[in-house]
């Protein structure tokens, strides 16, 4: 069966990326392959998780970079060689330019860690967006997976997942339950969804 080619880009320990990877292991995603993983990052634990799965990584260091386009520029490339159709970004932490996002519109995917529209847009993430959800007093959080926009946050939400805030939680524990009860199942779920409409498409 022909499957759409996924690339994950990463910035740090490659958690959601390796939801992803049990994910396709178990057959939640069967549309897809995750044939790329780029991190902006050298020192990412997530390209380890990638090396012991077998699955190809680049390195496009952002610091190494003399300007975002240079930047998004190398990651284009690395996408191209690899023939990617989709992009899932798993702790990416880059804003893509609306050029980069142009061309590959609809087939770029992000998990956020709150319920948007709260605690999301520019400035919110990791744990951030935790703090901000316990300082503001709200019962319920969660996790969004969403296209991604020229609007950070703002794309068409796939898929939304609720986690009870407990009395007891800092934003670590609430980090560490957001990720566990909705990003790493969400995400897999949404990345088949896409994934298999992908390929629907292709097959017209």
């Amino acid at each position: 069966m022909l499957k759409a080619k996924i690339a994950v880009l990463v910035s740090g320990g490659g958690t959601n990326l390796q939801a992803l990877i049990d994910a396709q292991k178990s057959g939640v995603i069967k549309s897809g392959e995750i044939s790329l993983v780029v991190s902006s990052n050298p020192e990412a634990y997530a390209l380890t998780r990638a090396e012991e799965n077998n699955i190809p990584a680049a390195i496009v260091s952002k610091k190494a970079c003399k300007s975002q386009q240079e930047f998004e520029d190398k990651i284009l490339k690395q996408l191209e060689e690899n023939e990617i159709d989709f992009i899932v970004l798993a702790g990416f932490m880059s804003i893509l330019s609306k050029t980069f996002i142009k061309k590959y519109e609809n087939k770029i995917i992000n998990v956020h860690p709150s319920l948007i529209p709260s605690f999301c847009g520019e400035g919110f993430y990791g744990l951030r967006v935790h703090e901000a959800a316990l300082s503001y007093g709200v019962k319920v959080t969660g996790a969004t997976v969403h296209y991604v926009n020229e609007i950070p946050d703002g794309g068409e939400i796939i898929l939304q997942k609720p986690v009870k805030i407990l009395q007891s939680d800092t934003p670590s524990s609430l980090q560490m339950r957001v990720m566990r009860h909705a990003e790493w199942i969400i995400l897999p779920q949404a990345t088949e969804m896409v994934a298999k409409k992908i390929m629907k498409s292709k097959r017209r």
